[in-house]
């Protein structure tokens, strides 16, 4: 794993949100996003080399709806940039992880995806990004 690709963050309303994250990082969003396949809207901040991705359920049945549901906004996931998302799944597979989806998918801000399950890392959804080229 390279870095932090980003922190995503968990929003009952992202309009109002984005409202709030301007005040603090005195700049709008660089990125509005939807995506279906996961039943979210997203944003995403930059503030200096990290960004910062707020994301609201556009769905009941959304993760983001159940993770609110379950915990309230908040922190959702950390992602990490990797060269290659496959054998990336392989290895952390190899090393007792379990991967929510084993075939990277495409997510927000042109990125292929894959997750670890929460219960294996302390309680932490790490999610795997890898930029489409």
């Amino acid at each position: 794993m390279k870095k932090i690709e980003h922190i995503g963050i968990a929003v009952s309303n992202l309009e109002a949100s984005n409202l709030l994250f301007e005040k603090i990082f005195g700049i709008p969003p660089y990125k509005l996003e939807e995506v279906i396949s996961e039943g979210v809207k997203t944003s995403f901040f930059m503030n200096g080399p990290n960004k910062i991705e707020l994301l609201e359920a556009t769905s009941s049945e959304s993760p983001i709806s159940k993770f609110i549901e379950k915990k309230g906004e908040g922190i959702h996931h950390i992602a990490f940039e990797v060269d290659n998302i496959v054998s990336e799944i392989e290895r952390l597979k190899k090393e007792g992880f379990i991967v929510l989806n084993e075939t990277p998918k495409k997510g927000a801000d042109n990125k292929l995806v894959a997750f670890l399950h929460p219960k294996g890392t302390n309680g932490v959804l790490i999610e795997l990004c890898q930029e489409i080229n």
